[in-house]
């Protein structure tokens, strides 16, 4: 029962506890398969899946390979982190044409944003309804793009925006998440990786 709420915080409050649930779930993330613009480095972008991506998009949709489970609903997230003039860029290309930017990201990945672009603080308030709905899920596949995946796996395993940027969401693996009421975040665990796939995750610069 609610009563007396107001303001916007106490509002947001009650809406998030009257969507949580405590029956045992698991939570399955993965990227979409592998695109032309991930075989060429190229970051963002809306380009056509690889052959390999392909083969492994319909090894998602049968479900067979994550064998102790199965899930009630199929989840997309929407679009990509915002890259904003660096889209469908390399990052050699980014260091050439805009140095003083890339150098700025490394500073603040979280809380920075490219030119028109977007940041992951932005993405995370995006994310929220996404979050809700997981939320009152039971089993769930998400297929999501690289800095959606970061976003979700920081909320369920209790992440700082700090750590969020660089947790790491290889192609064509899928992470199985166990949400338990009353424990310490779940962890999160791999459970088939069907085939290699081009690896750009950049770590934390030394500058950090």
């Amino acid at each position: 029962m609610a009563n007396r709420v107001q303001g916007h915080v106490q509002s947001r409050t009650v809406y998030y506890l009257m969507n949580i649930h405590v029956t045992p779930r698991s939570i399955y993330l993965s990227r979409h398969g592998e695109s032309q613009l991930n075989l060429r480095g190229r970051i963002g972008g809306d380009s056509e899946l690889s052959p390999r991506g392909e083969q492994v998009g319909t090894h998602l949709g049968t479900g067979t390979h994550l064998g102790d489970g199965t899930w009630g609903e199929q989840m997309g997230t929407g679009t990509h982190l915002g890259d904003g003039v660096c889209e469908e860029m390399t990052y050699e290309e980014i260091q050439e044409r805009y140095p003083k930017e890339l150098a700025l990201r490394d500073q603040d990945k979280y809380r920075y944003r490219y030119p028109k672009g977007e940041s992951y603080e932005d993405l995370v308030q995006r994310l929220e309804p996404v979050i809700m709905e997981l939320e009152r899920q039971e089993n769930v596949l998400v297929i999501c793009h690289q800095a959606v995946m970061r976003c979700l796996l920081a909320y369920f395993l209790d992440k700082s925006a700090d750590e969020l940027p660089y947790l790491k969401c290889p192609l064509h693996t899928v992470l199985k998440l166990t949400p338990v009421a009353y424990e310490p975040p779940s962890k999160a665990r791999p459970m088939t990786r069907p085939g290699w796939a081009t690896n750009r995750h950049r770590p934390r610069s030394e500058r950090d």
